[in-house]
């Protein structure tokens, strides 16, 4: 009774901690987060690599906060895992409590997270590649000054439509097709509101994710059909080919990296897939909002 009663309430809350969360995952399946079923899956509802993908967190990470280990769990971070095992209101708090978490249940939960100086100056040092920091929505949360450059059009960068911070997909979907910044609209834009669609299974009824698929199917008929095919696809390595009216046609391959600590973030590097993009690349960089290439004044 003595050694009992010295454990660490933590500690003894481990085991139950790890149960609650094996127990949640179980009853969870790839359709309903959006994923193909897959054949001969020996687990229970989703594995645990599936669960910390989808919540933005490292699969060894999540794997020993389900083994009950002692890690630290930081608000954000549980509410990723409560969103992706859909977890109701008590749910939450208890999961809360099992990781000796305070919970705040009206505590706002801001769609666009802060963005610390050290991941702006990633981004600043990755030049001569263009880079940016999105959300699972295509929230544009931070740049650096190639990608601004890449993509602005007649001195204008990109809009930020109706919700107050620039997002890519309302700036693609808004401008008629020849003033499109991507190349191959029939091909890239589909993709990228597949991968939407797929953030989206773990954001279902939330009052800001509802209102932004409203109003871009609103303004947008063409994104509206996208929307409604119900593809999904996760996000990946390719070559996009961008128009620029200074510079040209450039053909860069994106790279997505996770970024520990924002979950469902990641940061995007463009590089040149072939040595005249590299040049149009060179080009851009002598450009500004009110010059164009080696300093002549656009209009």
């Amino acid at each position: 009774m003595t050694i009992v009663a010295a454990l660490p309430t933590q500690r003894r809350r481990r085991p139950e901690l790890a149960a609650f969360l094996r127990s949640r995952r179980a009853r969870v399946t790839p359709e309903d987060v959006g994923m193909p079923p897959g054949l001969r899956r020996r687990t229970p509802g989703l594995r645990r690599e599936e669960v910390a993908q989808l919540s933005g967190v490292g699969v060894t990470w999540y794997t020993w906060l389900e083994q009950g280990r002692p890690i630290n769990a930081s608000a954000q971070v549980l509410d990723a895992v409560a969103r992706t095992l859909r977890l109701d209101r008590p749910e939450r708090e208890h999961l809360y409590h099992l990781a000796g978490v305070p919970y705040a249940p009206d505590r706002p939960a801001p769609d666009v997270p802060e963005v610390s100086p050290e991941i702006q100056g990633i981004l600043d040092a990755l030049d001569p590649l263009p880079a940016v920091l999105y959300n699972a929505r295509y929230d544009v949360l931070a740049t650096n000054v190639l990608y601004e450059r890449l993509l602005m059009q007649n001195g204008q960068g990109l809009d930020t439509g109706p919700f107050g911070i620039r997002n890519v997909l309302w700036a693609l979907f808004s401008v008629p097709a020849p003033k499109c910044p991507v190349v191959d609209r029939k091909r890239e834009l589909p993709l990228m509101v597949a991968q939407l669609r797929g953030a989206y299974g773990r954001h279902v009824g939330e009052p800001g994710w509802e209102e932004f698929v409203r109003r871009l199917a609103e303004a947008s008929p063409e994104f509206a059909r996208l929307w409604r095919s119900g593809d999904v696809v996760p996000p990946g390595t390719r070559v996009k080919t961008f128009r620029h009216e200074l510079v040209g046609e450039v053909r860069l391959t994106s790279v997505s990296l996770s970024v520990n600590g924002m979950p469902e973030c990641r940061i995007v590097t463009y590089t040149p897939s072939d040595e005249e993009s590299h040049r149009g690349i060179e080009a851009l960089r002598t450009v500004d909002g009110t010059r164009g290439v080696d300093g002549a004044r656009t209009m």
